[in-house]
This record gives C-alpha cells, structure tokens and sequence, in this order.
C-alpha cells in the first residue's frame, strides 16, 4: 500500500503590509518565480506581481493558469534582451529567479546560453532596477563554490550516505554544513561562475548606484510544480520515476548512491523573503547560505527509501561508477548566519516535501506524464 502522508501544519509568517507596491519576478512561470508571484499574490493581497519569463523550460507553461488565476500578470520576454525588461512598467522591487540552473549545460553546447542568461541577464535586470531605484533580491546558488574545494572536505562514508568529518583543513566548513567563509577560488562550473560573477557585479550596483539588495546562495529547493530533470530538480524527478515506475540510476561514486545534498522547501524559501523584505534596511549587501541543512539532507540511496514507502512502489535502481563533470560528493549548508541574523529557519520535513510532491502528481497526473514519466 502506498505510505500515507500525515498532514503537518506548519506556523506561516504574513505580514499585513509590504513596503513594495509592485513586484517583477523575471524566471516569473519557472518553479520558484511562479511560487513566489502567487505566494506574494496570497500574503499581501494589494500588491501587483509581474511575472517575466521566455518559457524555454519545459512545463513553465503549465504554470500561466496558475499565475492568472492569482491575478499574476505575465509579460513573455527573455532577460538576455534588455529591450523586453525596458518594456515592464515601473516597479519597486525585482526578484531574479531567472537562470539556466543546469551545472551540465555549461559543459555541452550551450554555454553561450548560460553566460547570456545568467550573467547578462542579471546586468539587464540590475540595470531596470537601477532605473527605478528599486530593490533587488537575487536567487544565487551553492555552487559559486569550487568543485575541488568542495571535493576536499573530509569526509567519511556511512551506511547509506557519506557524512562530513568533525574535523577539516578547510575554512568555512564543520559537521554542520558550508557557511559563507568557504574558499571561493577555483573552477566551479560556467553555471557556478556566472552566478558568482552575477553576484560581484550586484555589490558594484548596490554601492555605487544606491540600490538595496540581498543575495541568497541557495542549495536544492523542491515542492510542487518542479519539472524535475537529471541535472536539475531531481528530487521531484525521483517522486515521478518510481511514480510511473520508470528508469533511474546512481551516477558515480561506485554507484553508491550515497551522495548528499540538503533539501529546503519552497515555502521555507518564501518565509525567508518575507523576513527580508521587511528588514532591507538593515542587512542590504549581505550574503547568505540558504538550505535545508543537516536535519533536511538526503542521500539518493535514503531518497529512493522514502518515495518506495510514499509510492507503494519499488523500482530497479541502476549503478553508474564513473563521476561526471562537476559531480561533487556531497553538499549541506549551514544556515547559522542568516538564522542569527533573521531568525529563520526552515520547518519542513524532507518526509512532508516529498508528500506534497507526491500528492500534486497524483493530482495532475495526465498533464505531467508526458514531462516527467
């Protein structure tokens, strides 16, 4: 029988006011864009959200119904031509979830479109914003780190996944995670550039040009709406495979399965933004590290134990031994510096994440077979 999700309610942060008026949210029909245009709609029911987006993903387009029906209004553009963010009517806050987020991508063919996406969209978005002094909340990602600093953290390998050491050589790094001071130098990946170069050039706008910003180095996010792929969003593609009872496999490191990564819901995600839309005033410029943390880390061998016992169904795993490109071991942040500083912290349960997704699946199975089976 399939394993039963106990409903959890979880305490929502809302706030009955908003200092902003009008929000842009470019990647606006992705999964993150789209859930925080409607989350913003829910939460502060007076405001205006434009959502931006150029549809390329497969399955954003599933999402314009969804932003219509929240009173979300949609602008189809790309980024990449600043001519189209030109054409956006005045804002007061812009939300940068648009990115080419595959680590592989970078690699085969399509680089020119990781840097033109990443990178030049961001100084497209930084430069509207800048027009209309408006703030600036930019969605980076853990992998500005190096790949071979991340691959040199001492590790050890347990029972079904490998484990950080107590102790380690490197700065930034203890049994609880990645915190900001991890060594930046190395090669991390165009995607992992581009994001970090994004990242330089937003300190460079908010000092010199009076803008008020954040930026969020965020880990794996999940929830409902994800079009899971291989390379991007495998936790809700882990839920659709053993769903429909497709095909998966362990990739590299013998074929283990033991690789880690934490896991942050989407509406852990939103909380953190509500926090710090209000609190701009006081932590503009910083850097966070946003992530499940340990208490919300899986490996893919205890991923595959989970949706065996929320599916009902068991699946043959295959086992792949070589590393690919960019592979790293494991990753788990550690959120001690924005849970001093904003008091978050994320509430939602690995088991509760892959319910929901399980759950929206059955729910809209005939539209999502074709996408994610």
């Amino acid at each position: 029988m399939p394993f039963l999700l106990k409903k959890i309610t979880i305490e929502r942060l809302s706030f009955l006011t908003t200092p902003h008026k009008r929000y842009l949210v470019t990647g606006g029909a992705g999964f993150v864009g789209s859930h925080l245009c409607i989350k913003l709609k829910q939460h502060f029911s007076s405001v205006e959200v434009i959502a931006f987006d150029n549809l390329k993903r497969r399955g954003s387009e599933l999402n314009l119904a969804r932003l219509r029906e929240h009173k979300v209004q949609f602008i189809h553009g790309d980024i990449r031509n600043i001519e189209d963010l030109q054409a956006v009517p005045p804002f007061d806050c812009l939300i940068d979830c648009a990115a080419e987020p595959s680590v592989s991508a970078g690699y085969q063919d399509a680089s020119q479109y990781v840097l033109n996406t990443n990178l030049g969209g961001t100084i497209n978005s930084l430069e509207v914003a800048r027009k209309y002094q408006a703030d600036f909340i930019f969605l980076s990602t853990s992998r500005v780190y190096p790949i071979a600093a991340l691959n040199g953290v001492a590790w050890e390998e347990k029972k079904t996944r490998f484990a950080i050491s107590e102790k380690q050589s490197l700065s930034g790094v203890s049994s609880a995670g990645i915190n900001e001071n991890f060594p930046l130098p190395g090669a991390r990946s165009l995607y992992g550039a581009s994001k970090l170069c994004s990242e330089y050039i937003i300190q460079e706008y908010l000092a010199n040009f009076g803008l008020r910003g954040v930026i969020n180095r965020c880990g794996v996010i999940t929830g409902p709406w994800q079009m899971g792929k291989i390379d991007q969003g495998v936790i809700v593609l882990w839920v659709a495979r053993h769903f429909w009872k497709g095909n998966l496999s362990y990739l590299g490191y013998q074929g283990s399965g033991k690789q880690v990564r934490d896991v942050l819901h989407i509406d852990d995600l939103f909380a953190l933004l509500q926090k710090q839309l209000s609190s701009l005033g006081s932590i503009s410029g910083k850097i966070f590290n946003v992530g499940g943390g340990e208490e919300r880390s899986l490996s893919l061998r205890e991923l595959t134990k989970l949706c065996q016992e929320i599916t009902g169904n068991e699946i043959p795993i295959g086992q792949v031994h070589e590393e690919r490109e960019g592979d790293i071991r494991m990753y788990i942040t550690d959120n001690a510096k924005v849970t001093e500083e904003l008091g978050w912290t994320p509430q939602i349960s690995c088991l509760q994440m892959l319910g929901e997704i399980h759950e929206w699946i059955c729910q809209e199975e005939k539209s999502l077979v074709g996408i994610l089976s």
